[in-house]
Parts: C-alpha cells; structure tokens; sequence
C-alpha cells in the first residue's frame, strides 16, 4: 500500500478520486468583488483544468506580491507594495489558486487582525499555509544583514509557539488555517551533534499543539501542523516518532539544503496515511543557486527560465497517490523553483489531470 501510494521513479502512478464530501472545486466558485487590484481574466482552459482536479487537492504558490504576474495572475501592472496590500483578493480568483503560503509571518509575528484581514479576502474553501515565526524556529537571533549573534531562547519553545504562532492564527483565519509550518533553520555544525535533544524539543512543542487542539484551552482549530527542516540529519526514526506521536506531518522541502523526492519519500511512508504538504523552494537543477542568486536569474517572474519536469512528475505521483486515498494535499510553489510560480502551478496540475487520465487511474 505504502510503496503503491509513493511509488520510485520507475514506478506506475496511482491517480486520484474527488471526495464528494468536500468543497466545490474552484472552478465553481462566484467571482470576487471589485477590488484595488483586478485579476486578469482567467483563460477558460485553466477553470475545466481546475475542475479536473480531486477537491482534497489545493495548489498555490509563495507569497503574491510579484509586479511580473502581469497578465498571468493581474490584469495591468502594479506596484509590489499595492499587490502585497491588496493583491490576495485577486490572486483567490485564479482557478488554480486554493492556497498560498503566507511568508511574512516568518520574519515577524502576525496578529489576529492581521490573519483576520487576510481571511476576508478568500473565499470559503481557501487554506492558508502559516509559517511560524523565525523567534521560534531559528536556533540564533540575528541583525538586520540576517548573521547569527547569539543563541535564541525562545528556539523551539512550546509557549512561544503557542504564543506567537497558532493562537493568533486560529483566531484570525478560522477554518482557512490549512497548515502551520513550523520551518527549522539550517542548524549551526555544532547543533547537528545534538539531534536527540532537538528532537525531543520538537516533540514537546508538538505535544503542546496536540494538548491546546484536545483540552479546549484556548481557541479550537483543526489545521494540521508541519515540520519543515534545512538539514537532513533530522530525517530519522525519532523524528518520525515525534510526528506520529502528535498527529503532525512532515513538510517536505524541495530546496537545494534537502535531498531530492525520492530522498526523502522514506518519511512520507513512514508517516502514512496522512495528508501530504510541500513547499517547492528552489530548483535542484540548480542547487548551488541561494534566494538571492535565484531572483536575480528568474526576475520578473514571468516565464519558466529552468523546467523542471522531472521533479514536476515525480511530485505529481505522490500527489495523486495522496488524494486517491482520500487524503488532503497542499502544494505551494515558490518562483525560485522555475522561474514563474504561477506558471510552475499550471504545468504541475496538468501533469496531475493527465495521471487521473491515464490507464488504471481513478
């Protein structure tokens, strides 16, 4: 079951199935109201892709201010700064777009109005993937050129986490909390010595979460937790342990610090069944290729500058493995992985509709 759900390269697909149970698919969806940020108008072959796809499926992208998704994801040219204010009503009505991982909240913690004000902006079946902030998930605490100047105490910190990540998340996004990514720095070399440790960290912060979902203490909420790391040293049965424990999944990271799909499908089975969530960061083609090094090569964004079918495909079998077992999947990629997130998102679905299509898919 496991091996036929994340199946190798060389392996048949399983396909998905729609739940009939959830939300309509977007394509169905009524169109947003005016806004000071118009989107484009969706080409009618992306709303019948849209509705090929299982509804447990949700794809997106990082973040949404970006000026060169002009005529891809906006109608006319605007201002990074107008479309990070204003841009989210427009990018929901994409047909494609049923999350996005919100970024921000990384550098500094969000409040509950701020969540709030992007929840009004979706629509009902839209999720949101959180990440929690750097204050709990960097082992340093570092100056405004991001170097590292002292050890952070707050580093993995239940209370913390609480505190600054889930409970004004809940209270602002409601039911469009989707996932809170808990996104663990690349550790110092001296960290890495100490992987038990972190580990049974990363088990009481979970536990925590666990503990604040069941006792009533504190907003309720249903969003699944997720563990994203930088190193693989993490990837071990410990670590899987923990996630299992706290009904928590793993994030898996496609970045150029990480193994490859088929490094790290080890632990997708070892947490299966579940749902499946990934953030597709920055393209293996390239792997020396760092934030920076990457915007500058695929600016503006809008074009697919290094294809990566390969990985598209592979993703596109666990992916429809997941849902066809009935499970969520939530994908958002980023546009350091190919060049144009919005683009990447396009050629990601058709690969998926074109495995639902193929012999023995569902």
């Amino acid at each position: 079951m496991q091996n036929a759900l994340f199946p190798e390269p060389d392996e048949a697909a399983e396909s998905g199935r729609v739940s009939e149970s959830d939300k309509a698919c977007p394509a169905t969806r009524p169109p947003a109201p005016a806004g000071p940020v118009a989107a484009t108008t969706a080409d009618p072959a992306l709303r019948t892709l849209a509705a090929a796809l299982p509804a447990e499926l949700r794809l997106g992208t990082s973040s949404w201010s970006y000026p060169g998704w002009k005529g891809l994801v906006w109608d006319r040219d605007y201002t990074g700064t107008a479309l990070a204010r204003h841009g989210l009503l427009a990018y929901a009505q994409h047909p494609l777009f049923r999350t996005v991982s919100l970024d921000r909240s990384f550098y500094r913690p969000l409040t509950a109005a701020e969540y709030a004000g992007y929840a009004l902006q979706v629509p009902e079946d839209f999720r949101f993937i959180v990440k929690a902030p750097g204050l709990v998930t960097d082992p340093v605490i570092r100056d405004g050129s991001g170097h590292g100047r002292q050890p952070n105490p707050d580093f993995l910190d239940a209370d913390s986490a609480l505190r600054a990540a889930i409970d004004p998340a809940v209270q602002g996004l409601g039911q469009r909390l989707g996932v809170v990514v808990f996104q663990i720095s690349p550790l110092p070399r001296t960290w890495l010595a100490r992987m038990p440790e972190l580990i049974a960290r990363v088990h009481g912060l979970l536990r925590a979460i666990t503990a604040r979902r069941t006792t009533g203490n504190g907003p309720a909420f249903a969003a699944i937790p997720a563990i994203e790391v930088r190193d693989p040293q993490w990837l071990t049965p410990d670590f899987v342990a923990a996630l299992r424990d706290t009904g928590a999944t793993y994030c898996m990271a496609l970045h150029a610090k990480m193994p490859a799909i088929a490094g790290q499908l080890p632990i997708l089975r070892a947490l299966w069944p579940g749902p499946f969530v990934c953030r597709w960061n920055l393209n293996p083609v390239h792997g020396a290729f760092g934030y920076e090094e990457a915007r500058r090569q695929y600016a503006p964004f809008d074009r697919l500058v290094d294809p990566d079918p390969a990985t598209r495909a592979a993703l596109a079998r666990v992916i429809a493995g997941t849902v066809g077992a009935g499970h969520q999947a939530l994908v958002t990629i980023s546009n350091k992985a190919e060049g144009s997130s919005p683009l990447s998102v396009i050629a990601l679905a058709q690969a998926i509709r074109d495995l639902r299509r193929s012999p023995g898919g569902r």
